[in-house]
């Protein structure tokens, strides 16, 4: 099988770096094409051995992308195409259908209750959407959440179907000696309370209020990893809060990272997870929560606001994750409570010689195994090739 994905951007981003990872795990023959911004994760993608090819889209509405993206489909004679991101099934689902291949899953990794891509819901954007939509096979839902908020915006449950997001669990496995380097490289003492946080510095996910809330936390230190339009404004807003000193913000870190081995030099996801003592994700409107399962997978105590890759299981199959509150009051209390729980433990901060405190991978984890994604996804491929195939009306 040939199978073709087309994505709206490869900069580093949750959808982006699963797409890598799919990649990796799916036995089929691989192409990939970015509409605009083939950045790091393009290089990883490339690196593992699929080739990208960048569309070099200029915005939302050129329209002369179609007939680009139409050409290179009907060129590489794919027996299938997978969208990925809004832009990219807006403009991939038409496409693929006008170069004739009848066979055209999209990924929904972004919507919302208020948002899709960071975007409002607008009528608009629902209306172009669902119009894209009637022309693919099936619409995947990254979880059981964004299945109900597809049906709810008109997707026909019949044309929904659930393959999480995935993570390669035994890659976070907790490492006192990565911890230990972790922290010797970013200038973090051995005893140090550290509050981590992952992903875009964007408005959505409020790590504004976090950084208010550790900032009134004295024994604490933030530690976030990611990059975005926020950047300069959270250093500022560390600065008026007193707490310059105390917020690290590490950049944006690839992940996964390229086969055989990475050659960097800098900590990896896995490594800066190992160096914090507790994992907070104040945003208030995810898809899936990605970033949550992979502290969970580092045994990480979990404090989240909105996690519904958590939400979707039974009770109790994440006991270290804990809801709380968006306010930065609320947010503020939760780290409080635990700092002086970490005080009690067992050997005062961070257990015994400061190596951290570190619980077992919960159930959440093992049902968030890339390789049953990749299963799932597959079976679906080999279904919609086989057919039947939406009509265009």
């Amino acid at each position: 099988m040939k199978v073709l994905h087309v994505i709206t951007g490869l900069g580093i981003g949750g959808a982006e770096q699963q797409l890598r990872l799919l990649l990796r795990h799916l036995p089929v023959r691989g192409h990939v094409v970015t509409l605009t911004n083939p950045g790091p994760v393009a290089d990883g993608i490339e690196a593992d051995g699929t080739p990208v090819t960048h569309l070099g889209m200029t915005g939302n509405r050129d329209v002369g992308a179609l007939p680009r993206l139409t050409r290179l489909i009907r060129q590489g004679r794919y027996d299938l195409v997978h969208t990925h991101l809004y832009r990219a099934c807006v403009y991939g689902r038409p496409a693929a259908r006008l170069a004739g291949v009848r066979s055209v899953v999209a990924t929904e990794h972004s919507l919302g209750e208020a948002q899709i891509e960071g975007r409002p819901l607008s009528a608009g954007t629902r209306a172009l959407y669902l119009a894209t939509e009637r022309l693919g096979t099936s619409t995947v839902a990254v979880s059981p959440s964004v299945a109900r908020r597809l049906a709810d915006w008109g997707v026909a449950p019949s044309r929904i179907r659930v393959v999480p997001n995935g993570i390669e669990p035994a890659r976070f496995a907790f490492d006192p000696l990565a911890r230990a380097r972790a922290r010797s490289l970013l200038g973090l003492p051995v005893d140090a309370f550290v509050v981590g946080g992952v992903g875009r510095l964007v408005p959505g996910k409020r790590f504004d209020r976090l950084v208010r809330a550790v900032a009134a936390v004295p024994e604490a230190r933030l530690l976030l990893v990611g990059d975005g339009e926020q950047r300069a404004g959270l250093l500022r807003t560390a600065e008026e809060c007193g707490a310059a000193g105390r917020v690290i913000l590490t950049g944006a870190v690839p992940d996964p990272p390229e086969r055989g081995g990475s050659r960097r030099t800098d900590p990896d996801l896995p490594s800066l997870l190992a160096a914090m003592d507790l994992f907070v994700s104040a945003s208030p409107d995810e898809a899936f929560g990605l970033a949550v399962v992979e502290a969970l997978a580092a045994g990480l105590p979990v404090r989240y606001v909105a996690c519904p890759a958590l939400d979707d299981l039974p009770p109790g199959a994440a006991p270290g994750a804990l809801r709380v509150g968006p306010s930065v009051p609320e947010l503020i209390g939760s780290i409080r409570a635990f700092a002086r729980s970490r005080l009690a433990g067992p050997g005062g901060p961070g257990g015994p010689g400061g190596q951290g405190l570190r619980a077992a991978p919960p159930e959440a984890v093992r049902s968030y195994a890339i390789a049953r994604g990749a299963e799932q996804l597959l079976s679906l491929y080999q279904r919609a090739v086989r057919g039947p195939h939406p009509s265009v009306k």
